[in-house]
Order: structure tokens, then C-alpha cells, then sequence
């Protein structure tokens, strides 16, 4: 199940919710087409139809939100911001025909507008016409707006919802010397190509980029990245020690150098290139998870030393990171010590969870678990720490196998605390684990009682009807609405991707997981790959990505379900 799992609580994505009256009875007779719903629609005033578009977009429903908004739009003369919100809707929905009608409106009432232009090639990607597309992109490449290639860029990324095509149209446009001379244009583009899987087009974008900007440090970063997706990691590192020693002092270059070391598995190189420049609690930190990744001790000694020379009376947050270091050092009895010194506040509050998991980790459980239900009985703890201590319990009760503890540490928690998020999403997790979806349903409903717009528990609760019951066009409605909020999550597409082939629909699914393969290279995405194409009888790629989910992880859940599915 792709949800992250946590114990300290994530922001969740709030908006705010319009509900309609009770007078607006929108549950449709079943059976009823398009068409038929259409006909029956009433006429309505801007006002109600616009609340009746949003009460139907909150609850997953796409189609008919579309109507609405295309009626609240006809009503409304001169409005292009309800033009503009009924075409998008039409075309998140993939109802072209109604995006067209709303885009015609679109049209007439903004017609210079980015926006509109940027809808309108999206909509002849998805009506298959390439050549209007084009034209209309190439026109949004050259045009004089600074946003103009952007939008262009992001029409071609997320308009085809088919890699092949966009790559296609995107070569088009670099033959056709549409790119504007700017660097963060071709830098733009050939991060696109690569993100297509098109090894050959990212490479002759990296030439052309090397060409006209020679001397610029971050065509050296785009060039290492190109070389070792296209699995030639020793003239990646090449390309990365070509880069300017002095561009390394600039923070952002110098991280995301580091970043592509760690990426071609040399945590070393990735720890020294952050040594360059002045230091900050963040660079230590991460030279030191660096450090410990590459299981370079001596180079971790130094760094210890380092932190505790630099600074004859630590702060907080010094002595925080010290206890870190420390702990990599397996001094744990210096970790521990670090940790309580800390006289107060917040960073006392992440110490104290700290100590209480290397305590666990170094088998001193009795006192870690003593520790955490410490802390959750003091009243004079914040309301987010006691939180975190009854996560944390849990987690380190699953490492245990302890379920009873597990479980006994999360009632616990919603005893005290029967509306926290965090609690209730990784209980969730907990009962899908132990294949009990009613009990992981109600804890995501409940979720969604208070947060209507949690992104992250409509996809998970909307994932889980999908895979793991046949309550598929509930599913739909809940992904469809984590999909209003976030149309580019990769995560999101996949669900999407994955009950359009519960539905039978294997042909859009792949498109869909494709898509969401693009945005993110996760193991269960491939996984779902492999599982459609095989039970479409493509079974030579369907072993290709079932490899490359291997890579990832190995021991991925649904990467297992769908090889014991498959038999491959």
C-alpha cells in the first residue's frame, strides 16, 4: 500500500469546501447517460448552478460538475473565470466534448489570455490532433510572455497522457528551433525528456544546451544526470567533477550536486562536496547521514570532532545534532547524554523521542517504552509531541512484531487524542496490513469527516476500495477528488491508473500509470505496469517492469501480489 508511513505528522492539504443546499438534490437515477442528464438539467442561476458544480466536484463527480460549471458559465455573460474553471474540469474528467463548449466560451471572453491557449493545445493533444497542437505550442514557445515556454512545457508533460506522443511533439519543437535561448528553458526541456524515458532526445538536448551555454555549472549537473539514466554512471561522475569548483560554494548547486553523488551510490563524494562552504546545521546533518551511509567512520569521527570544536557551549540545536552523530558512531551512551542535556523547548521535545528509539534500538526497551508513556502522560507537553509518543510507541511495537502493543499504543492514543490525523491514517495503515479494510475505511473516513480535502486520505481510502474490495466506482469518486487538488501527483495517477483497470479499462489505465511512472519512479507503480500489460497479454515488457520494481524493492507488497497474480 503506497502511503507514507510516519510518526511525525505531515501537513495536511486543506481547502476550503462549498457545500449546496439541501434543496439541490444532485444524485443522479442510475443508467442516466450523459446525454439523458444533460437534457433533464434544470436552468438555474449562476449562483445555484455554480454551488451545484462545486457540491458535485467535492464529492468526485466529475461529469457532472462539468455540466454545472458549463451552465453556471453560459449564465454568467462576460465570466471567464467560470469558462476558464468549467474547461479545466471537463478536461481533468476527459469529457472533450464539454471541455470544448467551455473553452469556446473560454475563448471569446479571455482570448489573449496563457491560460486559455494552454487548455486549447491540451485539448487537441487529447482529441489526437498533433499538427494544431503544434502549432499552437510552438506559437506559446516564441511567445513574448517570460511564462509562455513554461506553460508550453507543462501542456506537452501533461496533455497526451502518452509518453510517446509528447516526446514526438517535443523533438518537433526542438527542431524547429522553438526553444527560446534561455538556460532555464533547455534546462526545462531536457528535464522533461528525460522524465519521457527518451534517452536519445535528452542527449541531443544536453549537446544543444553544452553548445550554447558552455560554461554554465548547472548544464554540468543536467549533463551527469542524463548519463547515468541512461546507465553510464562513470561519465556521470566524470561530468560532476568537471563542474567549477567554485560554483559548489553557491548552497542550492552545491546540494543538488551532492544529491546526484548519492544517486550514482557514492554517499562519500556526495558528504565532501557539502564540506565545500560555509556550514549550517543542515549540511552537517546530512554530511553526517552521508557519512554513515558510505560507513566511513573515520571521516565521521572528524566530522564529531569538528561539531564539537567549532562551538565551546552548544545550543539546542548543536547538542541535537551532536547526540545524531553520536548515535552513527554507536557512542550511544554520549548519544543519550547529548540528547538530555538539553535544557528545553522544542528541540527537548525531538531529543527526548530521540533517546527514547536508540534506547529501543540498543535494546534497552523497558525504559524506551517507560520513556514515551512518560510523555504521553504530561500534561505540560505540547499536544504534537504526545501525539508523536504514541506513533513512535507504535512503530517500534510493529519492528517488535508486538501487534497487541501496536494496536494498545494507538487506542491509547485516540483515547487522548480522537481526531488526530497522524494517529488515525497510521492506524489505517496498520489495519490494511493485517488485511482488515473495514476497520482501515472507517479510520480514513473519519479523517474525512473533519478534513474533507485530506489529498492523502482520499487517495489512500480511494486506493484501497480499488485494490482490495469491487466498490470501484466509489473508488473513482474519491480519487477523482484527490485528483481536483493535486492533477500532477504521481501517486494520485497511479490510483487513478489502477481502478481504471479494476474497471476493466486496461487500455486508459496504462496510459494513466505510464503517466504516474514518469512523475515518479516508485516500485508499486512499475508493479502495476507489469501487472496490466501482462493480463494484456504483453508479457516481454510486462517482465521489464516487473525488473525494474525488483530493482527498487524487492520485498514491495504489491510488486509481490502482482507476481503471485501473474505467474510471472
Amino acid at each position: 500500500m503506497r502511503f507514507p508511513r510516519i510518526f511525525f505528522p505531515l501537513p495536511l492539504l486543506l481547502s476550503a469546501v462549498v457545500l449546496a443546499p439541501p434543496a439541490l438534490a444532485l444524485d443522479r437515477p442510475a443508467g442516466e447517460t450523459k446525454a439523458s442528464r444533460s437534457a433533464k438539467t434544470p436552468a438555474a442561476d449562476t449562483l445555484t448552478a455554480t454551488l451545484a458544480g462545486e457540491y458535485a466536484l467535492q464529492a468526485g463527480r466529475l461529469e457532472e460538475a462539468v455540466d454545472w460549471y458549463l451552465q453556471a458559465a453560459r449564465s454568467a455573460d462576460g465570466d471567464a473565470g467560470l469558462a476558464e474553471r468549467a474547461t479545466r474540469i471537463g478536461l481533468l474528467a476527459k469529457d472533450n466534448a464539454r471541455s470544448e463548449q467551455a473553452l469556446a466560451l473560454w475563448r471569446q471572453r479571455a482570448p489573449a489570455s496563457l491560460g486559455m491557449r494552454k487548455a486549447e493545445a491540451i485539448l487537441a493533444l487529447r482529441n489526437d490532433d498533433v499538427r494544431t497542437a503544434r502549432k499552437l505550442l510552438e506559437a506559446m514557445m516564441r511567445d513574448s510572455d517570460p511564462d509562455g515556454w513554461r506553460e508550453a512545457v507543462r501542456a506537452i508533460g501533461s496533455g497526451t497522457r502518452n509518453p510517446t506522443v509528447a516526446a514526438d511533439l517535443l523533438r518537433q519543437l526542438v527542431d524547429a528551433g522553438a526553444v527560446p535561448n534561455e538556460l532555464q528553458a533547455w534546462l526545462t526541456v531536457g528535464g522533461l525528456a528525460q522524465q519521457l524515458g527518451e534517452p536519445a532526445l535528452a542527449e541531443r538536448v544536453v549537446k544543444d544546451v553544452i553548445k550554447r551555454f558552455p560554461n554554465e555549472p548547472r548544464v554540468g549537473l543536467l549533463h551527469a544526470n542524463q548519463l547515468r539514466q541512461a546507465g553510464k554512471p562513470e561519465e556521470a561522475r566524470q561530468a560532476l567533477a568537471a563542474i567549477d569548483e567554485r560554483a559548489l560554494l553557491m548552497p542550492e548547486l552545491r546540494m543538488l550536486v551532492a544529491s546526484e553523488y548519492n544517486n550514482l551510490d557514492d554517499p562519500k563524494t556526495a558528504a565532501d562536496v557539502l564540506a565545500n562552504g560555509p556550514q549550517t546545521e543542515d549540511t552537517w546533518g546530512l554530511r553526517a547521514v552521508l557519512l554513515d551511509k558510505a560507513k566511513d567512520k573515520p571521516a565521521l569521527q572528524a566530522l564529531y570532532d569538528e561539531l564539537n570544536r567549532d562551538s565551546a557551549s552548544p545550543d539546542s540545536e548543536r547538542r541535537l545534532l551532536l547526540g545524531q552523530v553520536a548515535e552513527f558512531l554507536e557512542r550511544y551512551d554520549e548519544a543519550l547524554n547529548w540528547y538530555g542535556s538539553i535544557p528545553g523547548g522544542q528541540d527537548r521535545m525531538r531529543a527526548r523521542l530521540h533517546s527514547a528509539k536508540l534506547l529501543h534500538d540498543i535494546k534497552r526497551k523497558d525504559q524506551a517504552f517507560a520513556d514515551l508513556r512518560a510523555m504521553q502522560s504530561d500534561a505540560s507537553i505540547d499536544d504534537e509531541t504526545r501525539s508523536n509518543a504514541y506513533l513512535l510507541e507504535a512503530e517500534l511495537r510493529k519492528e517488535d512484531q508486538d501487534d497487541q502493543g501496536e494496536l494498545d499504543a494507538y487506542a491509547r492514543g485516540l483515547a487522548a487524542y480522537p481526531d488526530d490525523s497522524a494517529l488515525l491514517y497510521s492506524r489505517a495503515l496498520m489495519w490494511e496490513r493485517r488485511d482488515d479494510v473495514p476497520r482501515a475505511e472507517a479510520d480514513l473516513r473519519k479523517i474525512l469527516v473533519a478534513e474533507p480535502d485530506n489529498t492523502s486520505a482520499l487517495n489512500a481510502l480511494g486506493y484501497t476500495l480499488a485494490d482490495r474490495t469491487t466498490r470501484y466506482a466509489e473508488a473513482l469518486e474519491l480519487i477523482d477528488r484527490a485528483r481536483v487538488a493535486e492533477p500532477d501527483n504521481g501517486a494520485i495517477i497511479d490510483s487513478h491508473g489502477w481502478v481504471l483497470y479494476r474497471l476493466g479499462r486496461k487500455e486508459e489505465a496504462l496510459v494513466e500509470l505510464r503517466r504516474a511512472y514518469t512523475l515518479s519512479k516508485d516500485p508499486e507503480i512499475a508493479a502495476h505496469i507489469a501487472e496490466v500489460l501482462w493480463m494484456s497479454g504483453k508479457k516481454d515488457e510486462a517482465r521489464k517492469y516487473f525488473d525494474e520494481a525488483r530493482k527498487l524493492d524487492p520485498d514491495n507488497r504489491a510488486l509481490k501480489r502482482a507476481l503471485e497474480k501473474t505467474g510471472a
